[in-house]
């Protein structure tokens, strides 16, 4: 019995856990030579390092395991083939996930990086591209839980949660803020961008000029920045363009610390004539 190896010295010899071994036995892909009758101890032989060979290689390469057990069952060159040709699709489309996944993840860092360095409470007009978001018009106060309102967003327009991370805004309606009304909010939305993969659907805030600011803090502490905002908004020349963006880039999913929170409101706005001198 020499030339048998128990389970130990063949997961030795393969690098493979001795549940690996027990598992791909009880699944019929790779049955013990010999079972002792007596101990049950399993033992190979080299005739199986080939088949054992065979297994790593397709297991390297992501093979399903169902896929491995009907191979071994009817080893053709057409088959193996066809395996490799699935194999390498189901690569590409790896590949195609990953690359959003790193966009995403990219564009967070700069979003947070952003925020981080940026100078609090001073006022910038910016020219932004045009935005995709997925709105629930809804009217409710700046104490109120945002919580339920975006479970109702998800829900109506079947969104991955996974999107809302740094990307929840809310707005005032451009009635209220010229009123100077900051203690109701008309809608809530997401931002949506091309890698979130949601299909073509939503609203479409419009490319323009917005003069925004950033300071630390929540929803409830944005009034008086609003006014900052107004206030610059009529000394430089400018009428309010339409509904405000708030956004909280720092918020409650990556710290637990409020005084931490980031906060964006941007207005968009329009030149009260062509004579104004931008700033």
């Amino acid at each position: 019995m020499s030339f048998l190896f128990s389970i130990g010295e063949m997961a030795k010899l393969f690098h493979l856990n001795i549940r690996t071994l027990r598992y791909y036995d009880e699944l019929g892909i790779l049955r013990p030579e010999h079972v002792n009758p007596e101990t049950n101890y399993r033992y190979y032989s080299t005739n199986q390092f080939e088949r054992l060979n065979t297994i790593k290689y397709l297991r390297a390469l992501d093979v399903p395991l169902e896929q491995i057990a009907g191979f071994l069952e009817e080893k053709e060159v057409a088959t193996i083939l066809s395996i490799f040709e699935e194999q390498r699709e189901h690569v590409r489309d790896k590949q195609k996930q990953l690359a959003l996944i790193e966009k995403k993840i990219a564009n967070r860092i700069e979003q947070i990086e952003s925020a981080l360095s940026a100078p609090y409470g001073q006022i910038a007009v910016k020219h932004i591209p045009q935005r995709r978001v997925v709105v629930l018009e809804q009217r409710f106060s700046p104490s109120d839980d945002l919580e339920p309102l975006i479970r109702d967003l998800s829900k109506a327009h079947a969104l991955d949660d996974a999107l809302f991370l740094g990307k929840v805004g809310i707005s005032i309606s451009q009635e209220d803020l010229e009123r100077r009304q900051y203690n109701r909010y008309s809608a809530v939305f997401v931002v949506v961008e091309a890698e979130d993969g949601v299909e073509e659907a939503g609203t479409i805030l419009p490319e323009g000029t917005y003069i925004s600011v950033l300071f630390q803090g929540t929803h409830e502490e944005a009034a008086p920045n609003y006014d900052s905002l107004l206030d610059y908004l009529q000394a430089s020349g400018y009428l309010i363009g339409g509904n405000s963006v708030e956004i909280t880039i720092i918020d409650a999913g990556m710290t637990s610390d409020t005084g931490e929170f980031v906060t964006e409101l941007q207005i968009p706005v329009i030149q009260k004539g062509p004579n104004t001198n931008l700033p």
